[in-house]
């Protein structure tokens, strides 16, 4: 016999403790018999004021990143998830492929990441020319920004919100992402992809999409969707754009 309740999978999920959003996000994706399992990497809520302090930010999720893994393992996952973006576009392309490489040896399961999933979409959408979204220090964007341009992709526009603290990344209003929405359309941007996986953005991602006619991804919803599809999970899920109804 299986899980009772994670009868078809069960999802570690790994995300700073400071944030808020992907745990909501993520279990409002879930199909039935599938269960999420979410453990806190620790991470203090310091003031975020520039570089140097974004630097330490990342810096300190990765040392603590190998205990949680091995935490949430003990529960028996058949899948780990990571609820971090900022670490898996940090240093380019080939650094992410290291990094899902190192997480899997050690976890001895599959693993989807924020930046593999990002372009995985991304490409399901046939697009290369994108607009991106982060509430991120300019050293974040820089990451960002290489990690797209390494995977072929031309980024047209990019807004960084300067979150004042990873705890604060979370407090930004519907209306603050709706205009930078807004300001990250133009015709030649073929969509638009929101990172920052503490940035509420999945459900009005979805809305976007029906004003701005183009996809709008948020990335809590790639990466579940991700997750989904590389475990055979093929359900449509209603309420957070065609991602998840149609590819």
């Amino acid at each position: 016999m299986g899980d009772a309740l994670g009868y078809r999978k069960k999802f570690g999920v790994l995300a700073p403790s400071t944030n808020t959003s992907v745990q909501p996000e993520f279990d409002s994706m879930r199909p039935p018999g599938v269960t999420n399992h979410q453990v806190r990497i620790h991470v203090a809520d310091s003031p975020i004021r520039n570089d140097d302090d974004f630097n330490k930010l990342v810096a300190d999720i990765a040392r603590a990143q190998d205990e949680a893994i091995d935490r949430v393992m003990t529960c028996q996952p058949d899948y780990l998830v990571m609820g971090i973006s900022a670490e898996t576009f940090w240093d380019g392309l080939e650094a992410s492929k290291k990094l899902k490489k190192q997480i899997e040896q050690r976890a001895k399961v599959g693993v989807s990441m924020g930046s593999e999933a990002s372009t995985a979409a991304l490409k399901a959408y046939g697009v290369k020319r994108i607009g991106v979204l982060t509430p991120y220090q300019p050293v974040g964007d820089q990451n960002v920004r290489r990690f797209f341009t390494e995977s072929g992709y031309e980024v047209k526009k990019l807004i960084g919100l300067k979150a004042k603290s990873p705890v604060l990344i979370a407090h930004f209003t519907e209306d603050q992402l709706r205009d930078a929405i807004l300001e990250l359309n133009s015709a030649d941007v073929d969509a638009i992809i929101q990172v920052g996986t503490n940035l509420a953005m999945a459900k009005l991602a979805a809305i976007a999409e029906r004003w701005l006619k183009k996809p709008v991804i948020a990335i809590n919803t790639a990466t579940y969707w991700h997750a989904l599809r590389a475990n055979g999970i093929k359900d449509k899920v209603y309420g957070f754009g065609t991602l998840l109804t149609e590819h």
